[in-house]
């Protein structure tokens, strides 16, 4: 949780006592089913309703849009406690939806847009995605092949998308295509499309090497029809502009992820070490243990330090997009590092599914991939050291 400085006393009482409610909430509708949500591959669409019934959707969605109204740490809250837990599976497809989708409204759609969409994500009623990745376009966003084409008061869209976060839960699918593919970048928009369109379907829910509580999918568009008022805020050419003003909270929830996540990996650990006997004695009073549980605190400690001063900046409206590709490459690269360690520790047992330790060195993985790779990570760190 962020320290002091950074909110007042008040809201830090009250993010305390919300982080207390989250916790227990996770211990009554969480803990005793995600080992079988992660065989099933999905959490239930009634978790999301529950979670918007208690003020854990979209929390910094003013009220006259049906969210919380609360400051953007109660909305981080909620991916730090899921990410500690070791939920990496959901929070990967929650924080899609509570704080990547609800920005793009927020800051770039039309009142009627934000209206209609925003009640019904706060509420758990529609559960939200993003759709960029394509199977020939990753990182590369120019490079998409999606269509859009003007056809009266509608867009006719064809093509596809992959790795989608939420694609089999997803009612409202933020999307981009071209709308003038001789353009480039200039002719990407955006459009919201809601999932129930004809022409919308779902490829299989896919399997993954970790984060198996997340559905992930390939969609496919096949001559779909959107209203001309699905183009988010309206006009046409913008969606590349959208991208770029709000892939910064992106990268940053990722860090909250890593930072918290390997918070989580570490704990994990210490119980272990502590309780597991190896020649006589606990584990953890081998120097080996010790070191390495030391380098792991003390590596975590300075990344939180630069996730709060990057989360401070995000809210003075000052985290410039180099910053947050930096924080990114460190906080998922760390997490990584410090959830190989601690497998480690745990010996045989570590490789063992039933031992959480596994799911947070599964789960970790993907960070360095999702949201931008570290390799693009590092290529916008160096632009902005020696220019293009």
């Amino acid at each position: 949780m962020l320290p002091n400085h950074f909110i007042s006393a008040e809201d830090q009482a009250e993010l305390q006592l919300f982080t207390e409610s989250l916790e227990r909430f996770c211990d009554a509708e969480i803990e005793p089913h995600y080992r079988t949500w992660e065989k099933v591959g999905r959490v239930p669409r009634d978790l999301l309703r529950k979670m918007g019934e208690n003020g854990y959707l979209c929390a910094d969605v003013p009220d006259a849009y049906g969210g919380p109204g609360a400051s953007v740490p109660f909305s981080f809250a909620v991916v730090e406690v899921l990410s500690r837990r070791g939920y990496g599976g959901f929070v990967g497809g929650l924080q899609v939806h509570n704080d990547i989708i609800p920005p793009y409204l927020l800051h770039c759609g039309t009142e009627a847009q934000r209206q209609y969409w925003l009640p019904r994500m706060a509420s758990g009623e529609a559960i939200a995605a993003i759709g960029m990745t394509e199977p020939g376009a990753g990182s590369d966003l120019k490079a998409l092949r999606t269509t859009a084409r003007k056809d009266g008061d509608h867009y006719v869209i064809n093509g596809s998308k992959i790795f989608i976060s939420n694609g089999q839960n997803c009612d409202l699918l933020v999307l981009a295509a071209k709308t003038d593919p001789a353009l480039g970048a200039k002719g990407v928009s955006l459009f919201l499309v809601d999932a129930a369109t004809p022409g919308f379907t779902r490829g299989q829910n896919l399997e993954k090497i970790g984060q198996h509580a997340g559905d992930t999918s390939e969609l496919f568009f096949n001559d779909m029809r959107v209203p001309a008022d699905a183009l988010l805020g309206g006009i046409e050419g913008q969606g590349f502009v959208q991208m770029m003003r709000e892939l910064p909270r992106e990268r940053l929830i990722i860090g909250v992820q890593a930072v918290h996540g390997a918070k989580g990996a570490l704990d994990a650990t210490l119980k272990y070490v502590q309780e597991r006997q190896a020649f006589g004695q606990p584990i953890g009073q081998f120097q080996n243990t010790r070191f390495t549980l030391a380098q792991c605190a003390s590596d975590i400690a300075a990344a939180e330090a630069f996730l709060n001063a990057s989360v401070a900046a995000y809210q003075q409206g000052q985290l410039t997009p180099e910053a947050v590709s930096a924080l990114k490459l460190h906080t998922t690269e760390l997490f990584s590092r410090v959830a190989d360690a601690c497998l480690q520790l745990f010996g045989g047992y570590g490789y063992m599914a039933e031992y959480p330790i596994s799911r947070f060195w599964t789960d970790a993985r993907v960070l360095r991939i999702y949201g931008g790779t570290s390799e693009i990570m590092k290529e916008l760190v160096a632009r902005s050291l020696l220019g293009r």
